[in-house]
């Protein structure tokens, strides 16, 4: 569970503050979740007594020291040894919730490989209604008008789009509704832009976060980058939190937008498909991304990979958490300052769904805690942040 030894980092986002969001994931959002599994899936008794007794002990329980089973044992082990037997309530937020989805993935035999229900995504049918949605729809209709406006307002607004694509988050969606866009509170699109046009030969990469309609809008901003950089896209190697993206939900959005009825959305699938075959399109995934650590801890062939890029983009809200460290800050704290160990440059696209800012301009905090008391946790203010 390892951070950093830094004596000046602030606290750990806990989950046992009353009022708090984190405690909210863990009281209200977590039941609903495993009331949808429920739903969405006739498990026999045994997962559905698997389910509720890993409900109860979040709520109540402390952290049992067997490992769940699954890919990156060793780094569980470690990671387990250091919190078997503490309570729940006890734990920091990140760590937490990453554990609790692995033992979701347990609970539900993914990993078993006798079992029917190995390997299936225990978040399959909301990922597909959100795909079959009329969201999406009137999505890839904005998409296919953007074909006619100029190429610097069409990039802008794909930046835009994925931007505002976090907010389609399905974990968010479980316990709360969003009531559209608000604001951009911090702008450095101007500076991404710069970088995925400037010279050098690394890829840009995108570390996605949701399926649907996210990975959407992430893919038709991928297509306006391949005109410059080649990419790497950066996805989970199993279902992690709710609608992460993984390789399958990539290609089920590739399937989506070729059966659009619209041509430039079809283009949009074709010329995708194109740069995957020509390897200008590179997927990639990578065990970090389903582990409770920070980017402070990564990995050195991965922390190589982000050297020699042009630019990491970060998606989302995890992504922004795993930067920053799911801690206390201040939210004026120089975004620079608290994300100047990252191997290479780094930009952070996430609409803001949790307790956890860096960056505002401290006249803009002032304002936003005055008028928009909510504006950390209700998805409808978002950042672009840049480290250069």
């Amino acid at each position: 569970m390892a951070d950093d030894q830094r004596l000046d980092l602030p606290p750990r986002i806990g989950i046992d503050r009353p009022g708090s969001f984190s405690r909210s994931v863990f009281h209200e959002r977590h039941p609903v979740l495993i009331e949808n599994l429920l739903r969405d899936f006739p498990y026999p008794a045994h997962i559905q007594a698997r389910l509720e007794n890993l409900l109860a002990e979040t709520l109540n329980g402390t952290v049992p020291s067997a490992v769940p089973p699954g890919p990156n044992t060793p780094s569980w082990e470690a990671q387990i040894a250091g919190c078997a037997g503490r309570p729940w309530s006890e734990l920091p937020f990140l760590w937490a919730e990453s554990y609790f989805y692995r033992r979701l993935l347990e609970a539900t035999e993914y990993f078993e490989a006798e079992s029917p229900w190995g390997g299936v995504d225990l978040f399959a049918p909301q990922k597909h209604a959100q795909l079959a949605g009329e969201e999406i729809r009137s999505d890839l209709d904005a998409y296919a008008a953007l074909a006619e406006r100029e190429p610097d307002e069409r990039r802008r607004a794909l930046l835009t789009a994925s931007l505002w694509g976090n907010q389609a988050d399905l974990g968010f969606r479980t316990t709360s509704s969003i009531a559209g866009q608000s604001d951009v509170i911090v702008d450095d699109s101007a500076a991404i832009w710069d970088l995925v046009d400037g010279p050098g030969e690394g890829p840009v990469i995108v570390v996605a976060d949701n399926a649907g309609r996210e990975l959407t809008a992430d893919l038709a901003l991928i297509d306006a980058i391949l005109e410059t950089a080649h990419v790497e896209l950066h996805l989970k190697p199993h279902p992690y939190f709710v609608s992460d993206a993984t390789g399958r939900d990539l290609l089920a959005t590739l399937d989506t937008l070729a059966a659009n009825p619209n041509k430039p959305v079809q283009g949009l699938a074709e010329r995708l498909r194109d740069a995957i075959r020509a390897e200008r399109l590179r997927l990639r995934t990578h065990g970090f991304y389903v582990l409770p650590s920070t980017y402070r801890h990564l990995p050195p062939g991965l922390a190589g990979d982000f050297r020699a890029a042009k630019l990491v983009i970060l998606k989302g809200d995890l992504n922004y958490r795993r930067l920053v460290g799911d801690r206390e800050w201040d939210a004026a704290t120089p975004f620079g300052e608290v994300v100047d160990y990252f191997p290479g440059d780094v930009a952070a696209l996430r609409t803001a769904k949790s307790d956890l800012a860096v960056g505002i301009p401290p006249k803009r905090l002032s304002e936003l805690e005055t008028g928009s008391p909510d504006w950390r946790v209700s998805g409808t203010h978002a950042m672009m942040q840049v480290l250069h």
